[in-house]
């Protein structure tokens, strides 16, 4: 038995000292917005986050990097932005105002 008390507390030692290496995750930023088609669907990074006006009110926390923010509704123009979210950044704001496609 006393030859696994030096086997447990060596690993005792290398699991604390791999924690003690581990990075916390990155800071997210805030992306905040505001638009005049509240139903209109927001997609980050092509995948679906929800109506915009779900989105203006919650909010989004963004990983640091490149972000592609897209809001689409049938009967309008896409919008798309492409946003850089840097660690400790202030909130993003964007203000998306969706053009209505012209119709003869």
């Amino acid at each position: 038995m006393s030859g696994l008390r030096p086997l447990a507390t060596s690993l005792l030692a290398l699991s604390l000292a791999a924690c003690a290496g581990a990075m916390p995750p990155p800071k997210t930023v805030s992306l905040r917005v505001s638009g005049n088609v509240p139903s209109a669907q927001v997609t980050i990074d092509d995948r679906p986050i929800g109506p915009l006006g779900y989105v203006a009110r919650r909010g989004v926390a963004l990983p640091p990097g490149e972000h592609r923010i897209t809001v689409e509704k049938h009967g309008y123009f896409p919008w798309d932005k492409t946003v850089v979210a840097h660690e400790g950044d202030p909130p993003i704001q964007l203000d998306i105002e969706l053009v209505p496609i012209p119709t003869d």
